[in-house]
Parts: C-alpha cells; structure tokens; sequence
C-alpha cells in the first residue's frame, strides 16, 4: 500500500531551521507533482511550496519565500522542505502531497492523490 512517511519538524527558536522529510513507500516518486502544506492553528490548510513533476520551478508561496525550499529525490523517493529562518507564523502542522497531475502552483487540496500523516512545527519567539 502506498503511503507517504514524514519526519522532521519540532520545537525551535525564531530564526532557527528545520528540514522536513517525506518518503513515498511502495512506488518510485518520479512522475509525481509534490507538494508541501500546512495548516495554523484556526486556519485552513494552504499551499507552502509545490514542485510539478515536469518541471524543476518550484511554486512558492509568498510568504515563505528566500526562506523555504523544496526539493525531490527521485532516486530515493523522498521530497524535502528547507525551512529557513523560521518565524512566528510559520507555525503549524506540516503536510507532504503527491498527485499524478502538472501544476504550476499548489493545486487544490482535492486533486492531491496521497498524503503524509502531517508533523507539527513550532516556533517560539
């Protein structure tokens, strides 16, 4: 069965990183769009950085960007988010998402086929 296994995330200081891991079980990563959400506290889950599975330009929200980078390893079949001089608002539960589509952004919630079992990110001031 297909599944999706993150690791990473954590407690950290304002400023500080964090890199988080997501690997694909069972199937081989390449033709796949990744992608990299989270969900505040009160807040619906949105879009951090998403990478289609044609295309080496990564889409990244405004609010993370010169800070997070994402980044796929299709030889081991994992995806990666580099989290950089993390703040405040950053904090959440992090997602990982693959789907069998082409995007330009994050597509929506629906179109992602799998989905990791979420980590928990904090930072404090």
């Amino acid at each position: 069965q297909l599944q999706l296994v993150q690791s990473g995330g954590g407690l950290v200081q304002s400023g500080e990183s964090l890199r988080l891991s997501c690997e694909l079980s069972v199937r081989t990563l390449e033709g796949y769009s990744i992608g990299w959400f989270r969900q505040a506290p009160g807040k619906e889950r949105e879009g951090v950085s998403c990478l289609s599975l044609d295309d080496n330009r990564p889409y990244i929200d405004e609010s993370v960007k010169d800070r997070f980078t994402v980044s796929r390893d299709n030889a081991k079949n994992t995806m990666y988010l580099q989290m950089d001089n993390l703040r405040s608002e950053d904090r959440g539960v992090y997602y990982c998402a693959v789907g069998q589509f082409r995007t330009r952004n994050c597509a929506p919630l629906g179109w992602w086929n799998f989905w990791g079992q979420g980590t928990q990110v904090t930072v404090s001031p």
